[in-house]
Order: C-alpha cells, then sequence, then structure tokens
C-alpha cells in the first residue's frame, strides 16, 4: 500500500465552496442529528482521500442506505481515522496548539460526549480558525465555540 498526502487546497476549496450548502450528491443529516461529521467526510475526499468500503468499519459513502457509520458519526469517524491501516485517510491525535489546515477539531460538552467535527481553515493569531456544517460557518475562530473539551486530529495522509 501506498501513501500520498491530502490535497488540503481542494479540502479547503471544497469547505468553502459547500459551507453553506448541501452537496445534492450526500445525504443532508441536519435533521438526523446533524450534518457536520458527513460534510468534513466530504472535504476529506475532496482532497483527494479514497472511501474504505471495510463492512462496519470502514469510511465510505454511496447513498443514505449504503454508507459506513465512520463517514456521518463524530465517534466513529475518530475511531477509524486513528486506526485505519488500510485504504483512505487516516490520523494522529495530536494538540490543539499544534493544528493546521487541513486537521480536524472535535468537540464535546459537559457530559464529555464528542457531538461536533470542524475542518481547520486556516490558522491566524495563533488560532484554529474554521469551517463546519449544522451550525453552518466558515473561517470563524474556534473561541466562538462553547466547548468542555477538544480533540485534534492531523490528517494529511491517505493510502491507497
Amino acid at each position: 500500500m501506498k501513501e500520498y498526502p491530502i490535497n488540503i487546497e481542494a479540502e479547503i476549496k471544497y469547505a468553502a465552496d459547500w459551507a453553506f450548502l448541501r452537496n445534492p450528491e450526500y445525504g443532508n443529516f441536519d435533521n438526523m442529528g446533524g450534518d457536520c461529521t458527513n460534510f468534513i467526510s466530504q472535504c476529506l475526499h475532496a482532497g483527494g482521500a479514497p472511501m474504505n468500503y471495510t463492512r462496519d468499519t470502514g469510511w465510505y459513502y454511496n447513498s443514505l442506505a449504503d454508507r459506513a457509520a465512520a463517514w456521518t458519526s463524530v465517534e466513529y469517524l475518530y475511531f477509524f481515522l486513528i486506526n485505519n491501516k488500510g485504504i483512505g485517510p487516516f490520523a494522529k491525535e495530536i494538540t490543539i496548539d499544534n493544528v493546521r489546515a487541513g486537521d480536524i477539531i472535535q468537540l464535546a460538552g459537559k457530559n464529555g460526549n464528542y457531538h461536533h467535527s470542524l475542518l481547520v481553515i486556516n490558522m491566524r493569531g495563533g488560532e484554529p480558525h474554521v469551517c463546519a456544517h449544522t451550525r453552518d460557518v466558515y473561517d470563524i475562530p474556534i473561541s466562538l465555540y462553547s466547548y468542555e473539551k477538544a480533540r485534534c486530529l492531523s490528517v494529511k495522509s491517505y493510502r491507497v
């Protein structure tokens, strides 16, 4: 298997193009728990990351009825990216001080459950600026969010 870098510029362009819209090639999960992780998965795929069709533990989207949990669920995406040894994107957990454009931040509330995924699109003044769906935003500082914990994933490569 070979590793290739994610095209972060393509990922961020996709985020800019679709931040306030929904791509009709994918389902809209706003009324099914939120569209944030679906949007992050779309951005990773736009950056070149191929889908992983491993049954039960993969990362793919064909339709609303044929998709991996990791495509749309905060926790399953985290588990897939951290543990993926096969085809598709993979990540390592980093501190928020080390995030860069193209990385993912996931937020947890007071109950400790991670519930929201955001894409870092740039750094300004040492602070990550993010893009997300559900509450659609583009290029806002992470400090505008209210959260108890944040975990950060550096996703720079994928395997084919």
